[in-house]
């Protein structure tokens, strides 16, 4: 078990609130919108395990800060993986991108995303919630991964498929397409876009029904519906990371540059 005074203030690029059981994740990098980076791949799968193990939450809502949910947009010969990577270094990414969504989906009360903007990094993060909320500024394209030279295999290889349907998922992947939030609503991604300014009240709104309903009757309707989603992860997970270390072992190391 976990305390909410033990873990709000634990986290450098996650602002926790909570009220009346209603637990609120804005994600950040120095209050602006949030950096991937190693940090936040170390930080969120121990959150998230912080989050689940807390009793007294009966809803999360994830959102973002600022204009963007997550970035920056990654540009072909950004990999934030470098060439010359051996086995031992990988692990850690290895453990912790397995523990970051097994974790996330070990939540055993309802998630709502309130998508506040574009998410460039790891939208399979939001994209997992039980209701997904987007601003109509939002927009989604895995732009860290087959674009720049990395095998998309820390979720977005079984989300996407998942939600998009087998070809297109596969297309979204392969061409770094980029999604509209009208677009995504369309093809089943969010189910309501909003203006920017109203997404997190709407999510609040939801969050408020479904945390006067009882206890076991939230906790159950979500294992139900993420026992789906952790099978596939069981069974697809480690393997697709693992492939995407292996395809970094190719790439030659380049000579240091000055500057």
């Amino acid at each position: 078990m976990s305390r909410f005074e033990d873990y709000a203030r634990k986290y450098s690029c996650i602002h926790m609130r909570r009220e009346r059981g209603i637990l609120e994740m804005r994600f950040h990098t120095n209050e602006g919108p949030l950096r991937w980076g190693l940090g936040p791949h170390s930080e969120l799968p121990d959150a998230f395990a912080d989050v689940a193990r807390d009793r007294d939450n009966r809803v999360v809502i994830m959102t973002g800060t600022g204009d963007e949910w997550s970035g920056v947009r990654a540009t072909p010969g950004q990999s934030a993986i470098g060439p010359g990577l051996t086995a031992n270094a990988f692990d850690r990414v290895h453990w912790e991108g397995r523990a970051l969504l097994m974790n996330l989906l070990s939540i055993e009360v309802p998630v709502i995303a309130a998508i506040n903007g574009p998410a460039w990094r790891h939208g399979e993060i939001p994209l997992l919630s039980d209701i997904v909320l987007a601003s109509d500024t939002a927009q989604f394209q895995d732009s860290a991964h087959f674009a720049n030279g990395l095998v998309p295999g820390d979720g977005m290889h079984i989300v996407m498929p998942l939600l998009l349907g087998i070809n297109r998922g596969r297309y979204f992947l392969l061409t770094g397409q980029t999604l509209s939030a009208h677009e995504a609503r369309e093809l089943g991604l969010v189910a309501e876009v909003l203006p920017r300014d109203n997404v997190l009240a709407r999510a609040w709104e939801h969050a408020e029904v479904l945390a006067a309903k009882p206890t076991l009757l939230l906790r159950y309707t979500r294992l139900m519906l993420t026992e789906y989603l952790k099978k596939h992860m069981q069974d697809l997970l480690g393997y697709g990371l693992a492939m995407e270390g292996l395809a970094l072992m190719e790439q030659p190391e380049q000579p240091e540059q000055g500057g």
